[in-house]
């Protein structure tokens, strides 16, 4: 189940299966793929309810699978629905986040962690892997090393070293507080700002971007930077 809230320009989009640890069913991540894709808002907090951020795919769904492949590309799907967003999308973890819970996650474009997130990639001790996007975007965050490493030991880390590695951007005990500190900054400037980050177009391609992108928010804003000026 996913339950959303709107509040003051933040979405909160909500995994609600505490019993399962908020384990995702293909029905589930056709749901979470709309709450992201209808989100207005220009800011969008991803948790989960209870004592997890998600445990990743359920089991029983997994075991039960006559097409892995539609499985695994309907996980990429809604990873590429959180990544590609207009809005910035920031994942609130805490407690355990494993397997599809962490690719998810990857997918977002801030991680934050509680003091009691800890987060794996335990499929390998299974004989499967993180199919929804995980080996395309966990090297690009933590690099290369480090991502052959927490990938092939199956291991859990904590919310220190998972800080340490890159995985996750900061570590708060509430993560809305980081979600509504990006929220109260100027809307149209957080949604041009990720997409040039999150180009990857040639360079040429993007510097040219950046500057046609600041000229559009430099008119649309003039007036208020004029007026901060004589503050």
């Amino acid at each position: 189940m996913i339950r959303t809230t709107d509040d003051d320009g933040l979405r909160v989009v909500t995994i609600d299966r505490p019993s399962r640890r908020n384990a995702l069913r293909p029905q589930d991540l056709e749901a979470l793929d709309t709450a992201i894709t209808e989100a207005e808002t220009p800011v969008v907090l991803l948790q989960g309810a209870g004592e997890a951020f998600c445990a990743g795919a359920d089991l029983d769904s997994v075991a039960d699978l006559s097409d892995p492949e539609s499985f695994a590309r309907l996980g990429q799907k809604v990873a590429s629905t959180i990544e590609s967003s207009p809005a910035v999308v920031v994942a609130g973890i805490d407690g355990p986040a494993r397997g599809g819970g962490v690719e998810l996650a990857l997918a977002c474009d801030v991680r934050v962690a509680t003091p009691w997130a800890t987060l794996g990639e335990p499929g390998v001790k299974l004989g499967l892997f993180g199919a929804w996007g995980g080996t395309v975007r966990l090297p690009r965050i933590v690099g290369e090393g480090h991502a052959l490493e927490f990938s092939l030991s199956g291991r859990v880390v904590d919310a220190d070293e998972a800080l340490q590695m890159g995985l996750v951007s900061r570590i708060e005990d509430d993560p809305r507080t980081v979600a509504d500190e990006i929220a109260a900054n100027d809307h149209r400037s957080l949604q041009v700002i990720k997409a040039r980050l999150r180009d990857r177009g040639p360079d040429a391609d993007r510097f040219e971007a950046e500057a046609a992108s600041f000229g559009e928010l430099h008119r649309a804003n003039v007036e208020d930077i004029a007026s901060s000026r004589e503050k």
